[in-house]
């Protein structure tokens, strides 16, 4: 009697415990499945450096600017695909050659894109002269991105995002809107008061099917087919601004809306914006962030934004460097951008400017400045 109901005992423990194993493992499984849909959610927040115009170096200067990018500990890097269009290439190929992700803007004012009997705008000497917009030619467009990014493939270069064109809702890079022969004057505050609007909105029209073009020859590619298309960085230079510079401009965010009315949101995953607080501190610094992003999205309510540019400026040219402020201020501007990292409304951001710009450039002194540690530092 005693060993019959010993033996039924531990028949009925054995079956408890795979019970409860077996109820441990689903529950591991379902902690495993929810991680992953978060992870999914929330994807790690990009952090970046610009360098741009690397078409402009030797060869011997792009392997030793890029060299030193990649041993500040920066991951990523938004470079420029710009004429010579041979020698951007060849900036990219060593930035993937380092181990660098490449987030590769097109800049639309390459002259291979428009006819030959297209002439720039004028700048009246106060900025550069540009092509408009609207005289795009697409099949021009598509058969040079084409050969480019046939070349990167056959390198073996994997892009991890693409940003076709450059603050097009501002006149320093976009034709279509004029450039005063003398500032001063109000400038456009909405696009009913733009000079030339007719062009302007042609120019809109242009540009989404740069953004389906783009998409299409990144589709056809081995190695940069799931690329994020992310939409021209758009400027935020206030109404002030532009009036002091005489150069017309639109709010990103209006900009933003009148291209989604042509179709944008089907061929981009994210919207460019740039970012550049000035002297703004505290609440109105976050304020003037979170107002400016405000259109960015996440989520099933829109496409998250990219912010393509950033910096802070430090006019200081002693060595070594005093740059305590700025750094300051890049912790302030980075704690709101993990902020709206968290919540999936802002998804990149890269610094502006590694070395080429006095003011914003981080690379000084032959080193990395403290600012430009804490602009490229993981979130």
């Amino acid at each position: 009697m005693c060993s019959a109901r010993l033996g039924s005992e531990r028949v009925a423990w054995k079956v408890a415990a795979r019970k409860v194993l077996l109820c441990a493992l689903i529950s591991l499984l379902v902690f495993e499945a929810r991680s992953a849909i978060a992870q999914d959610q929330n994807p790690a927040a990009i952090v970046g450096i610009n360098r741009v115009n690397l078409a402009w170096q030797t060869p011997d200067e792009q392997r030793k600017i890029l060299g030193d990018i990649a041993a500040s500990g920066a991951t990523h890097v938004r470079l420029s695909l710009s004429a010579p269009v041979d020698k951007s290439i060849d900036a990219v190929e060593i930035a993937h050659g380092l181990g660098l992700k490449i987030l590769l803007e097109i800049q639309l004012a390459n002259p291979d894109y428009y006819a030959d009997e297209v002439r720039a705008r004028t700048g009246f000497g106060r900025i550069w002269d540009i092509r408009r917009l609207s005289d795009l030619d697409p099949a021009k467009y598509r058969e040079s991105l084409k050969a480019a990014l046939r070349r990167l493939d056959d390198a073996g270069v994997t892009l991890m995002a693409v940003e076709p064109g450059n603050e097009i809702n501002y006149s320093a890079y976009n034709g279509d809107l004029v450039v005063y022969r003398k500032p001063g004057a109000v400038t456009p505050r909405r696009v009913s008061d733009i000079r030339n609007r007719q062009a302007f909105e042609r120019g809109l029209a242009t540009y989404v099917e740069v953004a389906r073009i783009t998409r299409q020859e990144l589709k056809a590619t081995i190695h940069s087919r799931d690329a994020v298309v992310v939409s021209a960085g758009l400027s935020d230079m206030s109404a002030g601004e532009a009036d002091h510079r005489g150069m017309e401009r639109l709010d990103p965010e209006e900009v933003i809306t009148l291209l989604k009315l042509r179709g944008l949101d089907e061929y981009v995953d994210a919207y460019g914006i740039h970012v550049y607080p000035g002297r703004k501190a505290g609440p109105k610094l976050a304020g003037y962030i979170r107002e400016l992003l405000r259109f960015c999205g996440a989520g099933d309510t829109g496409r998250p934004c990219w912010i393509t540019e950033w910096g802070v400026a430090n006019s200081a040219r002693s060595c070594p460097l005093d740059d305590q402020k700025r750094t300051g201020a890049v912790a302030a501007i980075r704690s709101v951008f993990s902020d709206l990292m968290s919540s999936g409304r802002l998804e990149a951001a890269f610094y502006y400017d590694w070395d080429t710009n006095a003011g914003y450039g981080v690379w000084r002194c032959g080193q990395l400045s403290s600012a430009g540690i804490k602009a490229i530092a993981p979130n």
